[in-house]
């Protein structure tokens, strides 16, 4: 156990040393401490001759950041900074995933049967028109907010493609969370785990060829093949029961093949990220983004009591330096590292959500995906009027948004967007 304290009202401290997550096991758990070790002082060496394109001083570390927030067009380092540029993601044309073994994994069975009627096929059409409607709502008050909003293109997901190794049809770009991490002045292109996500990323490729040709750096994580061998094509699942079980043992549909992440297993807090290893994320990812990020950052692999891994931010969620919403029903096992630190620990209220409203690619606990503009506002669903309530305890003033039909695609507000800039410098909250 190391110890940490909560450094608050944005207070600089020492970085925090790496811990894993408890889940890994033994054989990974040694593979990723040799490895690592092998290239960690490589890494180190070559980072002091490391030179950021967006910044003119980079022998002084706090003008380096405050001339990276004045001259690049991307730049974040949290989860809570004032937002000034987000891309929002759009709900035309998607489409509902073939149901293959990585769909079923993270999906509840009581919709297995949609996904065997239409995979392949667009959503319905009237639910995603009133999907376009609350977005396009969404984006105007965020406008009014003084938030710069971007899109990615609008492309037909219902193609068929081929690939040497799997066939598929595509899904939509509706998450840019999902896909697109931004850690400082780089944008980073995940990798993707799902075979009908495989093409996402040329949605986004016109933005993000904008971003570098003003100053961002733009890093493509390895893609995958997404051949069977990344995928334990037997994964022994009908219930919410296996799950249960399977999570416990860590086990997963996703083998440890080839890198893969969806770039919403990570969440920012300054100079330490935190992971999860998930149904779309494994570790060969999370150690594929540890070495990419060191030094400057530490990525750190947290667990959670959770059936149905995919995707930290309606599991744990950080809103603030030393404020973070951990979802009741998903406990994390390393909590206590919070705790020791001083970081006040909030669980968020059962969500209002009804039983009849379609969630094909999540779970009602979508009303903690929340938004923050600041550290003092933030986007929240319009009719989960409980966490309201919390968050106004809490001194943070809510900025209320009905998006229930576009929950229905997988997300809430936090999986709908991704920031690009925030009005903010890299520090650490952990010492």
């Amino acid at each position: 156990m190391i110890r940490v304290r909560c450094l608050r009202g944005g207070s600089r401290g020492a970085e925090s040393a790496h811990f894993l997550g408890a889940l890994i096991g033994r054989a990974v758990a040694g593979w990723v401490q040799k490895t690592f070790q092998s290239t960690q002082a490589a890494a180190a060496a070559a980072a002091t001759t490391a030179k950021s394109s967006c910044v003119a001083d980079d022998d002084h570390k706090d003008q380096a950041t405050d001339a990276l927030a004045k001259e690049c067009p991307v730049c974040s380092y949290n989860e809570w900074d004032p937002l000034e540029e987000v891309i929002v993601g759009r709900p035309e044309n998607a489409c509902v995933p073939p149901f293959t073994m990585e769909v079923k994994a993270n999906t509840y069975e009581k919709y297995w049967p949609f996904y065997q009627q239409y995979g392949g096929q667009r959503f319905p059409k009237e639910h995603i028109s009133k999907a376009v409607a609350e977005i396009e709502e969404m984006c105007n008050v965020l406008r009014g907010e003084g938030v710069v909003v971007k899109h990615p293109e609008i492309i037909n997901w219902s193609e068929n493609y081929n690939t040497p190794d799997f066939k598929s049809t595509g899904m939509y770009a509706a998450m840019p969370r999902d896909i697109l991490l931004v850690v400082g002045n780089e944008i980073i292109e995940a990798p993707m785990a799902w075979r009908a996500r495989f093409f996402e990323y040329r949605a986004y490729r016109p933005l993000i060829k904008d971003y570098f040709l003003r100053g961002a750096k733009w890093t493509t994580a390895p893609k995958p093949q997404m051949s069977d061998e990344l995928y334990n094509m037997e994964y022994p699942i009908s219930s919410v029961e296996d799950r249960h079980k399977l999570a416990a043992e860590g086990k997963f549909v996703t083998t440890e093949f080839e890198p893969c992440f969806d770039a919403a297993d990570f969440m920012r807090a300054g100079k330490d990220i935190f992971a999860q290893r998930s149904q779309v994320t494994n570790f060969m990812g999370i150690e594929w983004m540890r070495r990419h990020l060191a030094p400057t950052y530490n990525v750190h692999t947290l667990s959670f009591k959770d059936p149905n891994p995919m995707h930290i931010d309606a599991t744990f969620n950080i809103i603030g330096p030393g404020l973070v919403l951990s979802n009741p029903d998903r406990p994390c096992h390393q909590i206590e590292i919070f705790k020791n630190a001083g970081w006040t620990i909030i669980s968020p209220p059962t969500p209002l959500i009804s039983d009849d409203h379609p969630l094909w690619m999540s779970s009602k606990w979508l009303s903690m995906n929340v938004l923050m503009l600041d550290e003092k506002r933030v986007m929240v669903e319009k009719n989960e009027t409980n966490i309201h309530k919390m968050f106004e305890k809490l001194g943070i003033a809510t900025i209320k948004v009905n998006i229930r039909n576009a929950n229905s695609l997988g997300g809430g507000f936090h999986c709908w967007t991704c920031d690009i800039r925030r009005r903010g410098t890299l520090q650490s909250y952990f010492n």
